[in-house]
């Protein structure tokens, strides 16, 4: 029987734990590359180092070019008790939406190193919090909060990489296109180039970029049985005005990454440049603009997941993933990728 698109239920796998990456590939390049080409349905195993001879002539590719910030801190209350926070995005008057491990009410103070506090401002039903920085009693701003992250903070692996980040962390859980921060989650499907493999598309391809920065919400579980009772979390986007003639005129488009292909779409949909980006793309949602996506492999009942088969449906798209766990691919953040032609 068919699988209900609009069901959770539908976007299931089972994925073997030893299949999570728990380090990035090395060089990136050398993650493997799963091709799908729906006019014919043919399937080819590749890497992402040949991706200049996979890409369609005169195709532009869309990166995302966000930062991500070291955006884990550990710290402690006033009153004693050490606590974890995860830093999840900046909201206006210098006030911050983050998440914090264990029970901290409104007014607590939370303490850091380098003389860095917090006063916690309010609670959100899903559980985040928004509170203000401090350095010497006087309020700080998103770019003077960044500057200390840097020296104190700690690079936001996912939740599914159970390990302390280390050094190497620092520089591969950072696209390659990194350029504005903000982001507490890297746009994975970024990871996977080099300098040099950029250069060689550049060179042979229109690139061009977006900024949207992820946010933790990206790891936000659908719990609704229906997609269509699903919230989608919001996520801070800009779009440069040439990219915007890009997106208007008639080349065709690989996004690479959800993230991007997201922020394309919102953007083909309202022509708005900047603003909070909340579309939800999904089998019944489609995309009217990309053409072409390069993307990793996500977490099953995922939105990622769904954004997959908005481009595949969900039959093709599950068909691929078994046949991705049959051939041992790596999956998540650090995982393979798959292009979808």
């Amino acid at each position: 029987m068919p699988r209900d698109p609009l069901l959770v239920s539908s976007y299931d796998y089972h994925l073997p734990p030893e299949l999570i990456a728990k380090e990035p590939a090395e060089p990136a390049e050398s993650a493997r590359l799963l091709v799908y080409q729906r006019r014919t349905g043919t399937i080819r195993h590749c890497h992402i180092r040949d991706l200049p001879g996979l890409i369609p002539e005169g195709t532009t590719l869309f990166f995302n070019d966000t930062r991500v910030i070291k955006a884990r801190l550990f710290g402690r209350k006033a009153t004693g008790g050490k606590i974890e926070l995860l830093l999840n995005r900046p909201l206006p008057q210098n006030r911050f939406n983050v998440f914090i491990k264990g029970r901290v009410r409104p007014g607590t103070r939370l303490l850091f190193p380098k003389g860095l506090e917090a006063l916690v401002q309010s609670l959100h039903p899903d559980g985040s919090r928004d509170l203000s920085f401090f350095v010497d009693r006087e309020p700080i701003d998103f770019s003077q909060l960044v500057s200390i992250l840097e020296e104190i903070g700690h690079v936001p692996l996912p939740p599914y990489i159970d390990r302390p980040a280390t050094a190497l962390d620092t520089i591969r859980y950072q696209p390659v296109t990194a350029r504005i921060p903000g982001a507490v989650a890297a746009p994975t499907a970024s990871l996977h180039f080099t300098p040099q493999l950029l250069e060689e598309l550049q060179r042979r391809f229109q690139t061009a970029t977006i900024t949207l920065h992820v946010g933790a919400g990206t790891f936000k579980p659908v719990t609704s049985q229906r997609i269509v009772e699903h919230t989608i979390h919001s996520e801070y986007y800009q779009i440069p005005l040439e990219s915007a003639r890009i997106i208007e005129g008639s080349s065709p488009i690989l996004a690479i990454g959800t993230t991007t292909t997201r922020t394309i779409e919102y953007y083909w949909r309202t022509r708005k440049r900047e603003g909070e980006c909340d579309l939800f793309l999904h089998p019944l949602n489609p995309p009217q603009r990309v053409d072409f996506l390069l993307t990793n492999f996500h977490l099953p009942k995922s939105t990622l997941i769904m954004l997959v088969a908005s481009f595949l449906g969900v039959e093709t798209t599950l068909e691929l993933y078994k046949i991705a766990v049959e051939n041992r691919y790596r999956f998540y953040s650090y995982g393979d990728a798959m292009l979808i032609l």
